[in-house]
């Protein structure tokens, strides 16, 4: 009795040891992760500091090209491929740029309004950048800074079509000497009934209220800018289609003087099979593996088509050697063929029939092939 009692309180020691442990871990895991925090957060202060002394120092300014860098800030893994990319880079807009001396000054002249740059001209349209100091309030962005593009309606009047452009928007950070970079993966769609697109929320407005943050700089100054990339919609395509109803299918030729030919090969010219022109091509003493023994036998596209064609090529004797092709051109000059498609030595052998009067007849019938026409 009195050991089964020791043996109870034996597992219960063990239960609260095991309790107070787990506690003990969990809470050092809890104080050492902020002080890992810290040290990051400190680390990148140091990165910040650094950059803005190399700023201060080097006496370049904003929206010119000599301040660009060779890299910019690459996106991070976790972005999507749709939706919108923020990153920060050093190479300025390319487009167009509006600095303004006060942004303070600027925000309090038009309180509720908007600033509208003077018209550039990109992709054969004019625009004009349109800037929200205090936000576009019929956006529903109160506390942000709002920011678009517009696109002038007098060149959509005389022909009123849609125009497809990917935006840029820019500010200055004077802190990383960095451009913040926002755009949408998609082109935006501009028409006669739709000139503007933008962003409603661009940044915090509180964002140029404090000089350490680096969006204002020397005395309050600002700079915002814009890409804009005019899509040009396609004007040369191809339409592909497949011919199975050939007209005129079947075309035959008769080569005479078969035994004293001398040349390398011989054509049949050009024949319309289809509303194509094609050809016949024969080596009497065959070509490639078939040099010397075979008679080598070939379709070519006349006009110099490649595509798929499905046909049957034939030498007429008291029983035909028929061979069919099928797919792309398997021989020089775009032809369907075979390098040994029948032995001489049957040619030659009079009780097939294959030379009547010495002349050899070939035939070709074409069953179907592709067609690809530019429009």
């Amino acid at each position: 009795m009195f050991t089964e009692e020791k043996k109870k309180r034996n597992y219960g020691s063990i239960f609260v040891y095991c309790f107070f442990c787990f506690v003990f871990v969990v809470e050092v895991a809890r104080f050492a992760k902020p002080y890992y925090n810290l040290e990051n957060l400190m680390e990148t202060e140091a990165v910040v500091e650094e950059r803005l002394l190399d700023v201060v120092n080097s006496e370049i300014l904003p929206c010119h090209f000599l301040s660009s860098r060779s890299a910019s800030v690459p996106a991070t893994k976790d972005q999507k491929l749709k939706g919108p990319i923020i990153i920060y880079r050093d190479r300025p807009p390319t487009s167009y740029c509006v600095k303004f001396e006060s942004f303070a000054n600027m925000s309090n002249l038009i309180k509720d309004g908007k600033y509208e740059s003077r018209p550039f001209s990109l992709g054969g349209y004019n625009w004009t950048f349109v800037i929200y100091p205090n936000g576009n309030k019929p956006d529903a962005a109160a506390g942000y800074v709002s920011v678009y593009a517009k696109i002038d309606n007098s060149s959509l009047i005389a022909n009123p079509k849609d125009v497809y452009a990917e935006i840029k928007f820019f500010v200055y950070r004077r802190t990383l000497d960095q451009y913040y970079m926002y755009q949408e993966t998609e082109a935006q769609r501009f028409h006669l009934f739709k000139p503007q697109w933008g962003l409603p929320n661009f940044l915090p407005i509180s964002y140029f209220n404090d000089p350490g943050l680096g969006f204002i700089f020397d005395g309050g100054q600002s700079v915002f800018g814009i890409d804009i990339f005019v899509a040009q919609p396609f004007d040369k395509w191809e339409v592909f289609s497949y011919e199975q109803n050939i007209r005129d299918p079947l075309f035959a030729w008769r080569l005479t003087n078969f035994s004293i030919r001398y040349l390398d090969f011989y054509s049949s010219g050009s024949f319309s099979s289809g509303g194509r022109n094609w050809e016949l091509k024969v080596y009497p003493n065959g070509v490639g593996i078939g040099m010397g023994n075979s008679l080598s036998l070939y379709l070519v596209s006349a006009s110099g088509e490649r595509g798929y064609v499905k046909a049957k090529l034939r030498v007429i004797g008291t029983t035909n050697v028929e061979k069919q092709v099928e797919g792309s051109p398997n021989a020089v000059e775009n032809g369907w063929g075979f390098d040994k498609f029948m032995p001489l030595a049957d040619i030659r052998d009079t009780s097939k029939g294959f030379l009547v009067n010495d002349a050899l007849k070939i035939e070709v019938e074409i069953l179907s092939f592709s067609k690809t026409d530019n429009i």
